[in-house]
C-alpha cells in the first residue's frame, strides 16, 4: 500500500481574481479573521477580495497581503496536517506561517513590507514579464539569456517566466525560442530579478524585528526545492527570494523524491495544482476555489 503524503500548496502573485472572497464569507470566523489582518497589513482585505476590481487587485502593494491573508484563512477552515508545505514566491509566506517558523501575523507584517517595496522597486524601470510555454528548456534559457532576461520562475512542466525590461521584452516577442508561444503577463514589474534589488535590502530592515521560529513541518524553499530546517536559514531565503528566481520545478522534484500523493492548494487554487497534473504525474491534486472545494479536500485526506 502507498503510503499518503499531503503537501498544502500556497499560490503566488497573479493568482487572485476579483471577488474571489466573496462565496468565504460565510465560513464561521473567516470575515472576522481577515477583518483583524486587514489591521496588520493596513489594508481592509474584505473589500479588495469582494468588491475591488481587477486593477485594484493587481497593485502589488495589494496583491501580496490579499493572497497570503486568503490561503492562510482557508488553511484554518480546512484544518488539515500536511506532511510537507511549499509556497510560490510570496506564496512562501503563507507556507512559512502554516509551518509555524512565523505567526500569520509575523507573515503579513513581513509581506505588507516586501509588496510595499517591490511596488517601488517596479516604478524605477518599466518592467514585466512574459511566460513562455513549450519549446525545448536549453534553447528557451538560451534565448532569455541572449535577450538581456532573467528566467524568473522556473516552474515545469515546460513552463519558464522570462522579466526583464519592456524593450528586452519586446524584442523577446520579436524573435521568440522555436516551438514555444510567449504570453506577457498582467504584473507590475520584473518581479524575482535584479530590478527588485531596493526591495531586498528594505525586506531585510525590516526582518530584523522578527524572530522566527524553526518549522515545525517540511517546508520546501523556492531557492532550491530543498528542505528549510532553521528559522534564520528561511528569513534569509525569503529576503532574497524577492530578486531571485523561483525554482518551482525544483519544489515539484523534491515533492517527487519524497513520494507526495496528494497536493491541495490554498485559495485561490488553480496554478499550482496545474502544473502539478503536468509535472507530478498520478498525484491527486484538489484546488481551494470555493468553499465547496473544502468538502473534496477533506475526503482526499480521508
Amino acid at each position: 500500500m502507498v503510503d499518503f503524503v499531503l503537501v498544502l500548496v500556497a499560490p503566488g502573485q497573479g493568482a487572485q481574481t476579483p471577488g474571489f472572497l466573496s462565496p468565504w464569507l460565510e465560513l464561521p470566523g473567516f470575515a472576522d479573521r481577515l477583518a483583524a489582518w486587514s489591521e496588520v497589513v493596513g489594508l481592509d482585505l474584505i473589500a479588495y477580495g469582494t468588491t475591488a476590481g481587477a486593477d485594484e487587485i493587481r497593485d502589488t502593494a495589494v496583491a501580496q497581503p490579499l493572497l497570503v491573508a486568503a490561503a492562510l484563512a482557508s488553511a484554518e477552515a480546512l484544518g488539515a496536517t500536511p506532511d510537507l508545505l511549499a509556497g510560490h514566491s510570496v506564496g512562501e509566506f503563507a507556507a512559512a506561517a502554516l509551518s509555524g517558523a512565523l505567526t500569520p501575523e509575523q507573515a503579513l507584517s513581513l509581506v505588507r513590507e516586501r509588496a510595499q517595496s517591490m511596488a517601488k522597486a517596479a516604478s524605477i524601470t518599466e518592467t514585466g514579464m512574459t511566460a513562455v510555454l513549450g519549446g525545448v528548456e536549453a534553447d528557451v534559457l538560451a534565448s532569455i539569456d541572449a535577450h538581456g532576461l532573467t528566467p524568473a520562475n522556473i516552474n515545469g512542466a515546460g513552463q519558464i517566466v522570462a522579466g526583464g525590461t519592456l524593450e528586452q521584452l519586446a524584442a523577446f516577442k520579436e524573435a521568440p525560442p522555436a516551438r514555444a508561444r510567449l504570453i506577457p503577463l498582467s504584473v507590475a514589474g520584473a518581479f524575482h530579478t535584479a530590478h527588485m534589488e531596493p526591495a531586498v535590502a528594505h525586506l531585510r530592515e525590516a526582518a530584523q524585528s522578527v524572530t522566527p521560529a524553526d518549522p515545525r513541518v517540511r517546508l520546501l524553499s523556492n531557492a532550491d526545492g530543498q528542505i528549510v530546517t532553521g528559522g534564520a536559514d528561511l528569513i534569509e531565503r525569503l529576503v532574497k527570494q524577492v530578486r531571485n528566481p523561483v525554482r518551482w520545478d525544483s519544489c515539484m522534484a523534491t515533492m517527487a523524491e519524497l513520494g507526495v500523493t496528494t497536493m491541495i492548494e490554498l485559495l485561490p487554487g488553480g496554478t499550482l495544482t496545474g502544473l502539478a497534473k503536468r509535472g507530478l504525474r498520478g498525484i491527486q491534486t484538489v484546488a481551494l476555489k470555493n468553499p465547496e472545494d473544502l468538502d473534496a479536500a477533506r475526503e482526499l485526506i480521508k
